[in-house]
């Protein structure tokens, strides 16, 4: 889910970033459909270079990953930032003001492949940009990236039925992808030959949705520890309250489903994420429960009148199920897709979210074409391996051999190999390796 965390939440208020300035390339616009674009030339489309330009906001990916990631560098090419049409202005990158922006890289070294890439939490479009961005570039991929149509902890308000704002992520996904894809084509003269999905949190939420339901669009995706949403699943409203009423009582927590291990994460999780992860997405699908109050009480107490603590989603009306219906997954993937989670997931617990998706592929008897690789002692964002280097291990480079192996499966016929849980090695340089059997 990755809510705004304090870093990010300090860079939004110290405003927004300049619009990019650099060389302009023709032929121009090429992105179609963009209500607004800039296309510059850049010397190096990886944040070693876009940072400096200002192609980039490190304010998008703060936290997401370890100190310790070695990037690739030198990618030249061009850039294209813009945003297609939509009411909505929470977005205020570059100045803008405007929703629904996108960034596209287009490297002069192509492969003929493209990465679309959905941002994690409520953050923007350049939240990808260390995570996936550098290293599929530097594989020769083009990439583009969406904020997903509404952005920071008042996403909620965006839309007028609830759900109506998760419901726009995947359209905005699909969107992009339509016309990146169109983008590379008159850039490359040769459309894309293989098109894949790749996110983080709710970013691999859009990788599943986006699999089973626009397999025309993609060959294959890479799903790090997406969100799961179906109306009698687990979901954050159904293990989120029951911590936050209990918080401290270690019983309780992990009865609600947090890992054995995962307790001196839970101090920090507290503060950052699990009071506003659960009053903001409580108030995107059940805005009723909290009358015209907006997204709850901050760290109420239990027994205050509509305290998100005392949150029960099995007591709720039809109204809510209906809601989560609009965005809620099926497990019916169309196309190749590898799952990754971590085991001491502390926002997402890992028995209440890819363990339980990975069960409705099998059930839909997808699982021929679905891994599923559970990282030992893998948190949901890999900055927290700085401050833990002992007891956690990054979930990047697992994701980069996923990616990897992906690929061979959809274009050489090799499959993965077989789902398991990776064990977290003794030794090595944990944020740059990864074996997934």
């Amino acid at each position: 889910m990755l809510p705004v965390t304090m870093a990010l939440a300090a860079a939004l208020v110290a405003g927004p970033i300049p619009a990019p300035t650099a060389p302009a390339c023709t032929p121009g616009p090429l992105v179609p459909g963009a209500a607004y674009q800039t296309v510059a030339c850049l010397a190096d489309l990886t944040t070693a270079g876009t940072v400096a330009s200002g192609h980039t906001d490190p304010a998008d990916w703060a936290g997401l990953t370890s100190a310790a990631t070695r990037n690739p560098t030198g990618v030249p090419g061009v850039q294209i930032d813009g945003y297609f049409p939509d009411t909505s202005t929470t977005n205020a990158t570059h100045g803008w003001n405007h929703d629904s922006q996108f960034v596209l890289r287009l490297p002069d070294r192509w492969n003929g492949g493209l990465v679309v890439a959905g941002s994690p939490g409520v953050r923007e479009q350049y939240a990808n940009d260390v995570a996936i961005s550098d290293w599929v570039l530097a594989q020769g991929y083009a990439f583009a990236a969406t904020d997903k149509g509404n952005v920071g902890t008042g996403f909620y308000r965006d839309g007028k039925r609830p759900g109506d704002a998760i419901v726009e992520w995947n359209h905005r996904v699909t969107q992009l992808t339509r016309a990146a894809r169109a983008a590379a084509a008159r850039n490359y003269g040769r459309p894309p030959r293989r098109t894949y999905a790749a996110g983080l949190s709710n970013g691999g939420y859009l990788v599943r949705w986006q699999l089973e339901n626009h397999p025309e669009l993609y060959d294959g995706g890479v799903d790090w520890e997406g969100t799961l949403w179906h109306p009698d699943r687990p979901s954050l409203l159904t293990f989120l309250p029951p911590t936050l009423r209990a918080y401290p009582d270690h019983a309780a927590i992990l009865a609600a489903g947090f890992a054995p291990g995962s307790e001196f994460l839970w101090e920090y999780h507290h503060q950052v994420y699990w009071d506003l992860t659960q009053r903001i997405y409580r108030e995107e699908l059940d805005p009723g429960y909290d009358g015209a109050t907006e997204a709850g009480t901050p760290f109420c107490a239990p027994g205050t009148p509509a305290c998100d603590a005392d949150y029960d989603y099995e007591l709720r009306p039809p109204s809510v199920r209906a809601a989560i219906a609009r965005i809620a997954l099926t497990g019916r993937i169309q196309r190749p897709m590898i799952t990754l989670h971590g085991t001491l997931d502390t926002l997402l617990p890992i028995t209440q979210d890819s363990d339980v998706y990975a069960e409705m592929v099998r059930s839909r008897h997808r699982d021929r074409i679905f891994r599923y690789y559970r990282v030992e002692d893998g948190n949901h964002v890999d900055g927290l391996y700085d401050t833990y280097p002992d007891r956690l291990r990054p979930i990047l480079p697992c994701f980069r051999g996923a990616f990897t192996s992906l690929t061979g499966w959809v274009e050489d016929g090799t499959p993965p190999p077989a789902s398991s849980t990776l064990p977290r090695p003794a030794v090595g340089d944990l944020a740059n390796s990864c074996s997934l059997g």
